[in-house]
C-alpha cells in the first residue's frame, strides 16, 4: 500500500530530529578533545576526522531532506526532477528524499 504524503512528510521530519540529535552528539564530541598527551591527542585528532566525515554526511541528507519537505509543499514530491516521471514506491520507501527516479540516477 502506498505511503500517503503525511506519512511520508511524517517519515522525513523524523529523519531530520535523528541526524540533528546525531550533529549535536558529533559536535559536542569534538569539542571535548582536550588531551594534553600527544599520543592521545593524534588518535583523537584521527577520529575527529570520522567524526567530521559523519556531520557532513549528516549536513547533506539534511538538506535533501529539506528539499524534498519543499517538494512536498509545491506539489512536486515523487515527480523525478530531471524526467518529471512519477519515482516509484519502493524507491521512496528507501530514499524518501530522493529527487530523481532510477532511470535517472542510472544514466546519471
Amino acid at each position: 500500500m502506498p505511503k500517503s504524503l503525511q506519512d511520508r512528510k511524517t517519515q522525513l521530519l523524523d529523519r531530520m530530529s535523528v541526524l540533528a540529535a546525531r550533529l549535536e552528539g558529533i559536535g559536542a564530541e569534538l569539542e571535548s578533545h582536550q588531551n594534553p598527551d600527544w599520543s592521545d591527542l593524534a588518535t583523537e585528532r584521527e577520529a575527529d576526522e570520522v567524526l567530521e566525515g559523519l556531520g557532513q554526511s549528516a549536513q547533506a541528507e539534511l538538506r535533501s531532506i529539506e528539499a524534498a519537505l519543499h517538494r512536498l509543499d509545491t506539489g512536486s514530491y515523487g515527480l523525478c526532477a530531471r524526467c518529471g516521471e512519477a519515482i516509484s514506491e519502493a524507491r521512496l520507501d528507501v530514499l524518501p528524499f530522493t529527487p530523481l527516479c532510477r532511470d535517472c540516477v542510472a544514466h546519471a
